[in-house]
């Protein structure tokens, strides 16, 4: 999901289980998934549509707030 739907659902309502996580293709980058009802789920792509990797977790939570993201779930 982009960054734009991001802000657009939030904006609406909707309610994300948002985690960070360690991203499986290289164990020193962080990534967001977000886990929605139903079994449905995704992660945070760019403007590419690939998956945005952090490499420090404090730019994954400043770029979380600035979506306006308050609550998110580490997994280390």
């Amino acid at each position: 999901m982009k960054r734009e739907d991001v802000q657009a659902k939030h904006a609406e309502g909707v309610v994300f289980d948002t985690h960070a996580i360690a991203n499986p293709s290289n164990l020193h980058e962080w990534i967001v998934f977000f886990k929605k009802g139903e079994g449905r789920s995704f992660f945070l792509i760019d403007a590419s549509e690939e998956v945005e990797s952090f490499a420090r977790l404090d730019d994954l939570i400043n770029e979380l707030k600035q979506l306006g993201i308050k609550r998110v779930e580490v997994h280390c």
